[in-house]
């Protein structure tokens, strides 16, 4: 009776130098994940020897893309909702300027997540949190606060603005961006005696020059 062999599993099948590529990739995911999840430990965890010694190294590996917020938990959650807009200053073939009107970037990401089952974190959060992480670093007339932080802050929320405008913009270059934020109070329920402001406030930011080149893909306004 002729006997049955087990087929070679599909790591044995491959040869010695896939092998060898297969073992570093996989270690290298894995120090990666090991060295993520070590600093947002550090990040998240209370003051200690470690994350004191570390701190610049914690700061620059975290901000601003993986920053923790714990504001849903806190004692006195948010209460407002805020759109973050911006408008551009446009220059034409010709030589002349114009500024298009006030585009809710906010509001384009509610719309592209609201039909989808599993919007990216992109469209959840970074607009948000680049504003926050901008209003953190600075104060009410726009002075830094936060020396590195407040530079880095600014120059993320300018990529952003820059990055969903693009480098052209109804037939001409885009060569200045501003931002404002529009804050409305989320209406108190009816049961909450005392009213409540219901007017919507802006905070605007001065004009930004950008640095893009003179071509590129033509963005609708």
């Amino acid at each position: 009776m002729d006997s049955l062999e087990e087929p070679p599993s599909r790591v044995a099948a491959l040869s010695l130098p896939s092998r060898i590529a297969v073992a570093v990739t996989l270690g290298a995911v894995a120090v990666a994940a090991a060295y993520h999840l070590a600093m947002v430990f550090l990040h998240v965890a209370p003051s200690n020897t470690l994350s004191k010694e570390h701190a610049t190294a914690v700061n620059d590996y975290i901000y601003p893309e993986f920053e923790q917020n714990w504001k849903l938990f806190a004692p006195d959650p948010l209460q407002q909702n805020i759109h973050v807009q911006a408008r551009a200053e446009v220059k034409s073939a010709s030589g002349g300027t114009r500024t298009t009107g006030w585009v809710d970037l906010t509001g384009m990401d509610i719309a592209a997540m609201r039909h989808d089952p599993i919007p990216s974190h992109s469209q959840q959060n970074e607009l948000r949190r680049a504003w926050s992480f901008y209003t953190d670093t600075h104060d009410n007339q726009e002075q830094p606060t936060a020396g590195d932080r407040s530079d880095l802050s600014r120059t993320y929320l300018l990529r952003i603005i820059e990055r969903r405008f693009g480098p052209r913009l109804n037939g001409g270059q885009v060569v200045r961006v501003q931002a404002r934020a529009a804050t409305s109070p989320v209406p108190q329920p009816r049961w909450v005696s005392g009213g409540s402001v219901t007017s919507t406030s802006y905070r605007q930011l001065p004009w930004w020059i950008v640095d893009t080149p003179s071509t590129g893909q033509e963005n609708a306004s």
